[in-house]
């Protein structure tokens, strides 16, 4: 019986598995196709896989600009959050303020409001401040999505620091800064770690305000840049599935390299000795 039992878990888990992967695996096969089967035969597998599409991908359109553009502004964003969220939200849990489940649920209900509908007050500040086609342009609102998300996020992995440590700290004479910098931050790493790959994750596939916000080619990100590979007449699917398969890479290598931290992260606390 447990062996039947554990059959039926790995058959589910490898459909789960497929179903999961399927969009990924279906873009990649496309992308090695010829163009006459992508348009013209339905097939699984191609018998002629080209890679056609990945040197019209990044000759038809600047690729690698939109990359690195999408690379300096996520990673620049993720820097800015963090640092500013961790020590809101050490302010937030280990300081005596008060209404602090006020604060929290005010900044948690800011986090709610969708991205139409504070595009145009964010779009006239941006071109007020000359930082329209610019990286401030699309760090500033950007912080917006992100600073709400992490501090709730970091405030639940700061309350699960024995409040002992902070009173042996105060008792050596460290001051509250000191005792984040030496003591809360160093212990809540794994919590900060998972918090900075899912603010980076969400500003390297933002598509809003980096199509309203940055319109010159040169000052495009990945998502936006992709977007424009489609003409008036023709959406070359070849080089969209092969420009999709180059930019998740970094994401996968990514994730890949710092699997044990991500995992450290999101199980922090979740064991009680």
């Amino acid at each position: 019986m447990n062996k039947k039992a554990g059959l039926g878990f790995y058959i589910f888990l490898g459909i789960f598995v497929f179903v999961i992967m399927f969009p990924f695996i279906w873009v990649f096969l496309t992308s090695i196709k010829p163009l006459d089967e992508i348009y013209y035969s339905f097939a699984w597998f191609t018998t002629d896989p080209s890679l056609n599409s990945y040197v019209s991908a990044l000759t038809t359109r600047p690729l690698m600009t939109y990359m690195a553009n999408s690379i300096i502004v996520s990673s620049l964003t993720t820097i800015i959050a963090i640092a500013v969220a961790s020590m809101a939200a050490y302010a937030l849990t280990r300081l005596p303020i008060k209404f602090k489940g006020t604060i929290l649920g005010l900044v948690l209900a800011s986090a709610m409001f969708p991205p139409i509908a504070i595009i145009s007050p964010i779009f006239n500040l941006i071109n007020d401040l000359g930082l329209r086609n610019s990286y401030p342009g699309l760090i500033i609102p950007y912080m917006t999505i992100s600073m709400p998300l992490a501090v709730w996020i970091l405030s639940t992995f700061f309350k699960k620091i024995p409040f002992e440590l902070e009173e042996s700290a105060k008792l050596d004479g460290a001051s509250p800064f000191q005792t984040y910098r030496k003591i809360i931050f160093p212990l809540a790493a794994p919590g900060i770690f998972t918090t900075a790959i899912l603010v980076f994750i969400a500003a390297w596939n933002e598509y809003l305000f980096a199509l309203t916000i940055n319109t010159q080619d040169s000052a495009r990100t990945i998502p936006v840049g992709i977007s424009m590979y489609q003409s008036q007449y023709t959406v070359p699917w070849g080089d969209i599935t092969a420009a999709t398969v180059i930019v998740t890479i970094p994401i996968v290598v990514l994730v890949l390299i710092f699997q044990r931290r991500i995992v450290a992260g999101l199980t922090s606390g979740s064991v009680k000795e």
